[in-house]
């Protein structure tokens, strides 16, 4: 009991002082603020901490990327705004797993935001970017790059196979380069890959869209993949006859979910080439002028590409990881998510002469 009573009396002391301490801590706390904000200097509150000079790491954090160089800028996007093809090229990696396609105003948005991030070139692509609507939805989106935007550079990536000149003729003004998909100059080859559409030549379909693209003053660009079927082949007088300002060559490339692996639609193991092979193509093909090579290394993490969601698509881990779509978190965020390794899309030459008007070329 007698240890009971010291508590006790404690408990009275505290309860009698209460109200009197209440009111004095109350009558202190402005003057505490008052004196913090006179004497504290700005932001000192920020640099507990850190070092002199030290930025703060949240807001590093948030302007950074995940390399830490800084934040992204989507210099040169990628828009791959359908899935859907009307080939079945066997080492596909962007395959027709969605038939989504977004409304023309909304893809409109996306590429507004992207030109105020900072973007100069959109390059549009597939699937096959001219199933939509006849061309029209692809043209319009051109037309709107160049006219309303007034981007330096807009360019198309396609098999070739649906274009018809009434579209050059509505749009080719808007256009700076088409870059036609032709990995053989032997159609069988073509058939073979997956090239093969119906009764139309695709070599022989390649000569008249050069001819197209030297009539409506288009740039004109091959791109091809060398793979299994297509290593040995010797292009140098095609190439050469057809003079494209750029012939974009890719060593065969496998993306996990896309076309190897589980719930891919493509099996491209059978097309897959190892670097020597791929060199030796090269050192065949190293007088053609405008021969640009992409292995598999200088592919990796160069590119930023948008899918039909408008989302950046990361491929660091070999397959396409998604980020949140621009359209619902703006560029900035999203472009975090992307894998983007801008030095790598510098040092592949990601920025060239792009623009056709500063291309002066002999039409």
């Amino acid at each position: 009991m007698w240890v009971l009573v010291p508590q006790a009396v404690a408990g009275k002391l505290l309860g009698a002082f209460r109200k009197p301490l209440s009111l004095l801590w109350g009558s202190l706390v402005p003057l505490l603020l008052w004196l913090r904000a006179a004497f504290w200097p700005a932001g000192a509150h920020r640099a507990q901490g850190q070092r002199a000079g030290e930025e703060p790491r949240g807001a590093r954090e948030e302007e950074e990327d995940s390399s830490g160089h800084g934040p992204l800028t989507p210099t040169s996007v990628n828009y791959h705004f359908t899935r859907q093809c009307n080939y079945k090229c066997g080492f596909c990696f962007h395959t027709a797993k969605t038939s989504f396609v977004l409304p023309l105003e909304e893809a409109q948005r996306g590429l507004r935001m992207l030109k105020d991030s900072g973007m100069e070139k959109i390059n549009f692509s597939g699937g096959e970017p001219f199933l939509q609507d006849r061309g029209e939805y692809l043209g319009e989106l051109v037309r709107f790059c160049k006219e309303d935007l007034g981007l330096p550079s807009v360019s198309i990536v396609s098999n070739g196979s649906l274009i018809r000149e009434r579209w050059f003729v509505k749009y080719g003004q808007y256009l700076d380069i088409l870059a036609i998909s032709c990995d053989s100059f032997n159609e069988d080859v073509n058939v073979l890959i997956g090239r093969g559409h119906g009764k139309i030549n695709h070599v022989e379909n390649l000569h008249k869209l050069r001819r197209w693209c030297r009539d409506y003053r288009v740039a004109f660009k091959i791109n091809s993949v060398i793979n299994r079927f297509n290593v040995d082949e010797d292009m140098r007088e095609h190439i050469k006859e057809l003079n494209p300002v750029r012939w974009k060559v890719f060593q065969c490339l496998i993306i996990e979910g896309e076309n190897a692996g589980e719930g891919a639609l493509r099996e491209a193991e059978r097309f897959v080439i190892g670097k020597e092979e791929f060199q030796q193509f090269l050192d065949r093909h190293k007088e053609v002028s405008c021969l640009v090579p992409e292995c598999n290394d200088k592919m990796k993490d160069s590119y930023l590409i948008l899918d039909e969601y408008m989302r950046f698509l990361n491929c660091r881990k070999g397959r396409k990881d998604p980020s949140k779509s621009i359209l619902d978190v703006g560029v900035e965020e999203a472009i975090k998510c992307s894998g983007f390794d801008e030095a790598a899309f510098l040092k592949r030459g990601g920025k060239y002469v792009w623009s056709k008007a500063d291309l002066k070329l002999d039409w």
